[in-house]
């Protein structure tokens, strides 16, 4: 594509991303989908740019000011730093020296504000969970992209046989630090035309998701509930710990979320799975289950703010209201799947989000109102299900991961034994 298109193509992307009314992700696949003309390397370059502005959108806004035209090529511009090259021939002499001038300046001497790139009430909260070292270095994991990470389909393959597998395909893969079923693939691989994908070998599930299936360790047999299933990563990790055996139910509010379940399900070989939709979280289905369930999954509807790397639009979409009215859905939520649980049955509450209120909040005010839940130590749960330095997860008894610490999402869960 000739580099004048490429950078004109990207200032309308950037024009539709920055409304921020819409997740990011689907505001670019809409645009793809508008412009079937783009390529693979073409759509790879432009969603890279659009993501690097959101996740620096305050810096690139207040270096932008300096420049003349559209604002969003301006952002387009900076994004492109160290890749020039690819719309060198697209810039005006001005705006080459614009680029030159931009570049020498010292990033040092910006205002926090301009360094951390981070709305006032997220920055103030995440300073009350970490410490000026670990602030800093969240925002710099925060700032480049994630791994992709997969989990390897114990029921069909195991962990060295999938890698070898995908480095027949020419795909490089090395094995999680902590997950004993995960392989991580640095880039964007064409995974999904892959033999072993569409075997159901593997599934794209992040490191952080798989130790929470790895925390509610379901046995052959046994009533599992995964609450909010969403789109199911966690209920087919489910599933293959209990070598499709008992039933597994996939609950979800949400039909179009459970409707991607299903070409995953079919490929995973699972036969235990019944996904479905509840209308809220106090259903007749749940009424009906009530004290017959061995294990329940609540990975809750949260702010996801531990996956900034992935979403870099969350921080500007969501406010601190918002989280509010997310922890009070999140006590509602986890008051009525306990409700599922027999005695001797084991309760986990997750989130991807390293905000304290949406997490250790919630723990500890759901165990002040249930004596009848025992908290349980989340590293003595990972150790037991074979993960790999479970204690480096263990905060004060709870599951915690930062991005910058373990290379994975950020991820919160706690675990209870109803006695």
């Amino acid at each position: 594509m000739h580099p004048n298109v490429l950078l004109d193509t990207a200032t309308d992307l950037l024009r539709e991303v920055g409304k921020l009314d819409m997740p990011a992700d689907v505001i670019v696949s809409n645009f793809f989908r508008k412009h079937r003309e783009l390529g693979p390397r073409e759509r790879h370059a432009l969603a890279e740019t659009a993501y690097a502005v959101l996740r620096q959108r305050l810096l690139f806004q207040h270096l932008a000011q300096s420049g003349s035209g559209a604002l969003e090529r301006r952002l387009a511009i900076l994004a492109w730093q160290g890749n020039e090259s690819q719309i060198r021939g697209a810039m005006g002499s001005h705006e080459q020296q614009w680029l030159r001038q931009v570049q020498a300046i010292d990033r040092g001497t910006f205002s926090e504000k301009l360094r951390h790139n981070l709305p006032d009430w997220l920055a103030g909260a995440l300073k009350n969970e970490l410490d000026d070292e670990g602030f800093w270095s969240f925002v710099s994991a925060m700032s480049g992209s994630a791994p992709l990470d997969l989990r390897v389909n114990t029921l069909k393959s195991n962990r060295d046989k999938a890698q070898a597998q995908l480095r027949e395909a020419e795909i490089e893969a090395t094995p999680t630090p902590y997950s004993p079923w995960g392989l991580r693939v640095q880039g964007k691989p064409g995974l999904q035309k892959s033999d072993v994908f569409l075997r159901g070998d593997i599934e794209v599930q992040d490191e952080g998701s798989q130790l929470l299936a790895a925390l509610v360790a379901p046995k052959r047999g046994e009533m599992v509930v995964d609450f909010c299933a969403g789109a199911g990563g966690k209920t087919l990790a489910l599933g293959a710990a209990m070598r499709s055996t008992g039933r597994l139910y996939a609950f979800d509010v949400n039909g179009h979320r459970l409707d991607k379940l299903k070409p995953r399900l079919a490929r995973s070989g699972l036969s235990n799975v019944h996904p479905a939709q509840l209308t809220n979280e106090r259903d007749d289905r749940i009424k009906r289950l009530a004290g017959k369930i061995d294990r329940v999954l609540v990975d809750a509807p949260c702010s996801g703010l531990g996956t900034l790397r992935r979403n870099p639009d969350l921080k500007w979409r969501l406010s601190s209201k918002a989280i509010d009215e997310l922890v009070e859905l999140q006590g509602r939520i986890l008051e009525s799947a306990s409700r599922l649980l027999k005695p001797g049955g084991r309760l986990v509450y997750a989130t991807c989000s390293p905000l304290r209120r949406e997490d250790e909040g919630i723990a500890e005010a759901f165990s002040a109102a249930h004596p009848e839940f025992q908290l349980l130590d989340a590293g003595e749960l990972l150790k037991a299900a074979g993960v790999e330095r479970a204690d480096e997860l263990n905060a004060g008894g709870y599951m915690r991961s930062w991005p910058h610490a373990h290379s994975m999402d950020g991820f919160f869960a706690a675990a209870w034994q109803k006695t």
